[in-house]
């Protein structure tokens, strides 16, 4: 049976393995995604002068009242949706994709998918 701590884990090793070749440059950040159980989380990130350029996610002003739940595939669109437009807003089109150690599948699709279809470009 696998453990919580085996889990947590293999993920980092996933995301320490995927994070030595996906680097944020000014000219295409990187679009950096967390999921918990409650909540999901995106931010735009500079990794060459450690700046987030922008950030989104289920507790945020613009989409916290719309939302019915917070840890489901819908609110994860919603979230996507709103990282494309702030980042659009500052000029940012291209970016590379974070997932942050998880599987492409289920919520983090679900924002991958939602900011590809405004306008983000990876």
């Amino acid at each position: 049976m696998v453990t919580v701590n085996r889990k947590i884990e293999a993920r980092v090793r996933r995301r320490k393995r995927v994070r030595r070749r996906v680097k944020g440059t000014p000219e295409r950040p990187r679009l950096s995604v967390f999921r918990s159980l409650r909540h999901t989380y995106a931010q735009v990130i500079v990794d060459t002068t450690g700046q987030t350029m922008a950030s989104a996610s289920t507790l945020s002003k613009e989409i916290r009242g719309e939302l019915k739940r917070t840890g489901n595939t819908e609110a994860a669109k919603k979230v996507g949706e709103l990282i494309a437009k702030k980042s659009i807003e500052k000029g940012i089109k291209m970016v590379v994709f974070d997932r942050d150690g998880y599987l492409y599948h289920g919520r983090v699709k679900a924002l991958g998918e939602a900011a590809r279809e405004n306008g983000l470009i990876f």
